[in-house]
């Protein structure tokens, strides 16, 4: 027996007579955090190059935000999925499918797209340098890769009277790329009551960043450090060999920090395993080269 509702009607008669254009609808868009490392100059041929932390950005073509760099991104297609839709930008602005992709957040604050009603499903993607050649999508009128930096300016706490604490950090974003630089100011305000915990972020200060894209790269780089300390996901930023001391490098770059060489490599030990293979025409003694353990945790 078909079950009906209060108002004495069947599921197929209430899809008969439902009116989607009844209620309002956001649109919804996919943007995309893509992190690379990257080699700086090195000062000589016998020093080790340090790395750089990369994120990709495109200048907008067309309004809003003209000529403010962006993250790369689209709206979602009637016929994909939000997931799908990363995946589409994502080959449209470096070429690569296969490559690691996860969603970051949904942003979906009032006001945040001064054209419309817009949701943001945002997603991190890691890739290798090495693989990709990088293009501008229709939308944009030039992309490039911007060094980041995000480190912390100021913090505070305050206690709740009904227990608990706020706490706010303030960190500095910037990212350069040539005669390019963005700054941003984002706070991130952590509230843990006794029954809830809770995180949100704010765009204190912007210069050059469209739309609400510094809050979140933020998240995104807050994302990063957190998961490199317990995943393998650092290895999906690594070429096929690489050596430990460069792993390491690309675990510092990520969180800001030296790390212990002796206590870094029993941390990485099972994540990789060692090959044949040794560097060449490095300027300094050859080093042996590592490759992902696909078996490691993830």
């Amino acid at each position: 027996m078909d079950l009906k509702d209060r108002d004495g009607l069947t599921e197929r008669e209430f899809l008969e007579q439902y009116r989607a254009g009844d209620f309002e609808r956001p649109s919804v868009a996919a943007d995309m955090v893509i992190f690379t490392v990257t080699d700086a100059q090195a000062d000589s041929y016998r020093k080790l190059p340090e790395k750089e932390l990369r994120i990709l950005l495109i200048r907008r073509g067309g309004h809003p935000f003209l000529g403010k760099w962006a993250l790369p991104g689209g709206f979602v297609r009637p016929n994909e999925t939000t997931e799908q839709a990363a995946a589409r930008e994502l080959r449209e602005e470096t070429g690569l499918d296969d490559v690691y992709l996860e969603q970051l957040y949904t942003f979906s604050d009032i006001g945040r797209d001064p054209r419309t009603w817009v949701m943001s499903c945002s997603y991190m993607a890691l890739i290798n340098s090495d693989q990709f050649q990088l293009k501008a999508g229709d939308d944009a009128a030039e992309a490039a890769w911007f060094k980041v930096t995000y480190q912390l300016l100021r913090e505070r706490k305050e206690l709740l009277e009904e227990g608990g604490y706020v706490k706010t950090l303030e960190y500095e974003l910037k990212l350069s790329a040539e005669e390019e630089e963005l700054t941003a100011v984002v706070a991130r305000t952590v509230t843990a009551r006794p029954t809830s915990t809770g995180t949100a972020y704010a765009i204190v200060a912007n210069d050059g960043l469209a739309f609400d894209h510094a809050k979140i790269i933020a998240c995104a780089i807050e994302r990063l450090r957190g998961k490199v300390n317990y995943t393998d996901i650092a290895l999906h930023l690594m070429p096929q060999l690489f050596t430990l001391t460069e792993l390491q490098q690309v675990y510092e770059v990520i969180l800001d920090r030296e790390l212990l060489k002796a206590a870094f490599r029993r941390k990485v030990a099972d994540l990789v395993t060692e090959t044949d293979h040794y560097t060449e025409n490095a300027g300094h003694r050859p080093s042996r080269l590592y490759r992902r353990n696909l078996e490691g945790y993830r």
